[in-house]
């Protein structure tokens, strides 16, 4: 089984692409085959060579970032029926904040993927003018996920 995670990350710390490397690194540690790009650095011809897809991106103006929607909406429909997928998003912690997860889990869903866990939100907070940083706890979420997601596709 192979693992595609595709990430977008748009903050000077690049958030997202840390969540990105928790999650492979952890899939990696619990024998899963996993590549990790971001998302101008893939070829779209070569997503259809893997099992799973695990793709995220920052929540913007309450959506996912245009980069990971224009990655999504270059797939062809039909070429994934039956492949598996999940999604991540990284997000401010605010009353109304939106949440990406669910623009990339559904289109996911309208490219034939079985979506196979529940997606993972990881808050960050900023510290200062282009300072982020995780909230407290955040990366250990991202890992207890990734764990999670190598006992389900594991099974």
């Amino acid at each position: 089984m192979k693992v595609l995670v595709v990430y977008d990350t748009v903050s000077v710390g690049k958030m997202t692409e840390q969540v990105a490397e928790i999650i492979k690194e952890n899939l990696k540690e619990n024998g899963i085959d996993v590549d990790s790009f971001y998302v101008k650095d893939i070829d779209v011809a070569t997503v259809k060579n893997y099992d799973v897809l695990i793709a995220g991106g920052p929540t913007m103006a309450f959506r996912p970032s245009m980069g990971i929607m224009e990655f999504l909406n270059s797939l062809t429909e039909g070429e994934f029926s039956g492949k598996r997928a999940a999604a991540f998003d990284t997000q401010l912690k605010m009353i109304v904040s939106g949440n990406a997860t669910k623009g990339i889990e559904k289109k996911m869903k309208s490219l034939g993927f079985n979506i196979i866990m529940q997606p993972l939100v990881v808050y960050v907070e900023s510290k200062g003018k282009n300072v982020w940083q995780f909230k407290s706890g955040e990366q250990e979420k991202a890992k207890t996920w990734a764990q999670e997601a190598a006992k389900t596709l594991n099974e």
